[in-house]
């Protein structure tokens, strides 16, 4: 198969079936660096139906890169509440501190350029070079390595076929319309080259596929075996006081859930709560714990209630119950939030 046969097909299917996203420029408009910035971040481990009413909000709330950069970390945290890798939410104000203090509020338009600012690695690069200014950039996604491996027929296994694909992926980029490219690309491993179960009767490179050719469309790409995440057991305490506050706290900025707001917790993590939290009454009530799935570990918490009439203690604060939805809790202690007032 000829690399350069791919691109003429692929960008013909794209023009009639391409995904109306939110963060895409409409037809005949410039894409807006800041948008595909910021949707690239998102998308980092998260879906696409997770991301876009979150990119919409955020949009709404920060229109422009100077805009977020001015805004405080506290709130932009809670906004990102829910979206999870929160490392990401604090890579996303540096950037933008960055862009607006030492590029005049412009990103970068090249590869390497764009890689020398703050949480922007080598696939969020390529595909706001690609995207945003046009440029021949390759990204390479989990969708994009997925049809790329297919395409190819890359029998080597993950990770080791990673360079590979990458250079096939390169080998394949038209030098007219490489930003559409890349999203047709994405756009098919999205909603054609599936992991499991691939459409190959609607796919507009099925003749071209050379995994196809030798029955290894659902083999490929090969993936290693994955490793059982071990369990980590820890608890949460959720407390109330007589005028219906529940009390919180805010993790470190560096580290798990940094930055986060929490209801205190233990034991499964480097940032326990503050042991005063523990005294502020002699009689807790165990209810039904929860459960969460970390990157690298599954999360067992216990969760104790009770009441008190002391005060906030030390790097902690009262919140009002009923208030919780704007405060920003991560996933997990959202469940721990349920859990106890349903209790």
């Amino acid at each position: 198969m000829t690399p350069s046969a791919i691109a003429p097909p692929l960008l013909s299917w794209y023009d009639q079936f391409k995904r109306d996203l939110p963060w895409r420029a409409k037809d005949g408009t410039q894409p807006d660096p800041y948008r595909v910035w910021l949707s690239e971040v998102m998308l980092q481990q998260t879906t696409v139906a997770a991301v876009a009413p979150r990119f919409n909000r955020f949009i709404d709330r920060w229109p422009r890169v100077e805009v977020l950069a001015a805004a405080p970390d506290e709130e932009v945290m809670a906004e990102w509440a829910g979206l999870g890798y929160y490392a990401r939410a604090r890579n996303l104000l540096k950037c933008a501190r960055t862009v607006a203090k030492e590029h005049g509020g412009r990103f970068p338009d090249t590869e390497e350029l764009l890689r020398m600012l703050p949480g922007v690695g080598a696939y969020t690069a390529a595909a706001i070079a690609a995207i945003a200014f046009n440029q021949p950039s390759s990204p390479v996604d989990g969708n994009i390595e997925r049809v790329t491996s297919r395409l190819f027929r890359i029998e080597t296994p993950l990770p080791a076929a990673k360079k590979e694909i990458k250079t096939a992926a390169a080998a394949m980029t038209p030098a007219e319309r490489p930003g559409d490219f890349a999203q047709a690309l994405m756009d098919l491993g999205a909603t054609v080259c599936l992991p499991r179960h691939p459409r190959c009767t609607a796919c507009p490179l099925v003749n071209l596929c050379e995994a196809k050719k030798s029955d290894l469309e659902s083999v490929l790409p090969i993936k290693p075996v994955k490793q059982a995440k071990p369990t980590r057991i820890g608890q949460a305490y959720w407390i109330e006081n007589s005028r219906g506050d529940v009390l919180l706290r805010r993790r470190k900025q560096n580290g798990l859930l940094g930055g986060m707001i929490e209801i205190p917790s233990f034991g499964w993590s480097s940032d326990d709560a503050p042991k005063a939290v523990k005294e502020l009454t002699d009689h807790w009530t165990e209810v039904r714990p929860i459960n969460h799935v970390f990157t690298h570990f599954r999360l067992e918490l216990k969760i104790f209630c009770g009441r008190t009439d002391k005060e906030a203690i030390k790097n902690c604060f009262w919140a009002p119950v009923d208030r919780l939805t704007s405060v920003g809790l991560p996933s997990v202690m959202k469940k721990v939030a349920e859990e106890s007032i349903s209790a």
